[in-house]
C-alpha cells in the first residue's frame, strides 16, 4: 500500500526553507524522502527562480521558489505516530508547547500539527543619510568639464584620451555605454595611471546614480562605487568610503517580501563566498605566454576583489586576505 501526502501526516513548508535532512513528498504516491542537497538556480536576469532538490536516494525535483511543499517525518511517516510524523525544529516545537488546550486535543486525536512558516528577513541594509551623502562633493562644473579636467594632465595617454573625447561630446546617464565609458575611465585613471583623485572625481559622476532596475547600467555604477571605496580607504577617508559601501548595497533592501528577500540574500552570499576570480583563464594565458590576455583577466580579478572588499569581505575571504590579494593584482596589472 502506498501513502500519498493526503493519507500521511504532513505539513507544508516554504521552498526557500528546505534544507538537507528535511523529508519531502515528491510528486506521485511515494513516501517522504530525505533531502540530500538544495541548489538555487537563477533565471536569465539573475533572480532566484528554481530550487533543485536532490534526495539522498538520488531523486531530483525542481520547485519554484515561491511554492509551498508537503514535508513529513520520513519513509515511515504513513504508519508513524503523529508526533513522529511531524518533525518540528526545536524553536517551533518550543513555541508549539504553548498552544491552546483545544490544539492539544486535536493533536492527541491524530490531527497533524501545522506550524505556519516564520519568515526570516535578512538584516536591513542601511542607506546613507543626507549628512553622509554630503561627504561626496558636488562636481566641479558639468560632467563633461569634470572628464576634460580629469585627463588634462595625461596627454599622450591614448586610452583615457579616447574615452574622454567620446564622453566630452555629451554624457547621457541613461545610456549603458556611456556609463561603461565613465567607469572604464575611472579605473584607467586610478589603476593604470595612478591618479586616484581624478579617478574619484569621474567615479562620483556615477556614484550618485540610483539603482534603476537595469542590471547592465547598475554594473557600471557598482564598479565605480567599489573603486571609490578602495580609493578612500587607501587614502584614509574611511567615513566617505563607508558611504560608497552603503550606496553599493542600498538596493539589496528594496525587496519587501520576506521570502524573496531571504532567497536573494542566500544567492548574494553564495556569490560572495564563491566569487569568479578567473583562475583558469589566468593560468591558461600564462601557459600560452599571452601577457596581454593575462593582464586583462587579472584586471577583471582585481575588480572582483574590490567588489568583495567593498562588501566587507565574505565568509571565505576576509578583509585582510582581500587586501593582500588586491596588492598582488595591482602590481601585476601595473607591471
Amino acid at each position: 500500500m502506498t501513502h500519498s501526502p493526503a493519507s500521511q501526516q504532513y505539513r507544508e513548508k516554504q521552498a526557500g526553507d528546505l534544507q538537507p535532512g528535511d523529508f519531502v513528498f515528491l510528486p506521485g504516491d511515494g513516501p517522504a524522502e530525505e533531502i540530500g542537497s538544495v541548489e538555487v538556480q537563477n533565471d536569465d536576469y539573475g533572480v532566484a527562480a528554481l530550487l533543485l532538490v536532490t534526495t539522498v536516494d538520488g531523486g531530483t525535483v525542481r520547485i519554484a521558489v515561491g511554492s509551498s511543499v508537503p514535508v513529513g517525518g520520513g519513509a515511515s511517516a504513513g504508519s508513524a505516530a503523529p508526533e513522529a510524523a511531524v518533525r518540528l525544529p526545536e524553536s517551533e516545537a518550543d513555541a508549539d508547547s504553548s498552544t491552546s488546550t483545544e490544539g492539544d486535543a486535536e493533536a492527541a486525536a491524530g490531527s497533524a500539527v501545522v506550524v505556519p512558516p516564520r519568515p526570516e528577513t535578512p538584516p536591513a541594509v542601511t542607506t546613507p543619510v543626507p549628512e553622509e551623502l554630503a561627504l561626496i562633493p558636488e562636481p566641479d562644473g558639468t560632467p563633461e568639464a569634470v572628464v576634460r579636467a580629469a585627463v588634462a594632465n595625461h596627454k599622450g595617454k591614448n586610452g583615457v584620451q579616447v574615452l574622454a573625447e567620446r564622453l566630452a561630446k555629451g554624457i547621457n546617464t541613461k545610456s549603458g555605454s556611456c556609463l561603461r565609458d565613465l567607469s572604464n575611465l575611472a579605473f584607467d585613471l586610478c589603476i593604470v595611471l595612478r591618479d586616484p583623485d581624478n579617478a574619484l572625481a569621474v567615479a562620483d559622476l556615477l556614484n550618485v546614480l540610483p539603482f534603476d532596475g537595469n542590471p547592465d547600467r547598475w554594473a557600471s555604477i557598482e564598479r565605480a562605487l567599489a573603486l571609490s571605496s578602495f580609493i578612500c580607504r587607501e587614502g584614509g577617508q574611511t567615513e566617505r568610503a563607508a558611504v560608497y559601501e552603503k550606496l553599493l548595497r542600498a538596493h539589496e533592501s528594496e525587496e519587501t517580501d520576506p521570502f524573496k528577500a531571504r532567497i536573494a540574500a542566500k544567492v548574494r552570499q553564495r556569490a560572495l563566498n564563491e566569487p569568479n576570480l578567473y583562475d583558469k583563464e589566468i593560468f591558461r594565458a600564462i601557459d600560452n605566454g599571452n601577457h596581454e590576455a593575462e593582464r586583462e583577466w587579472r584586471f577583471l580579478r582585481l575588480e572582483a576583489l574590490l567588489f568583495l572588499r567593498a562588501h566587507g569581505g565574505s565568509e571565505t575571504l576576509g578583509e585582510e586576505e582581500l587586501g593582500r590579494r588586491i596588492g598582488i593584482e595591482l602590481d601585476a596589472v601595473r607591471a
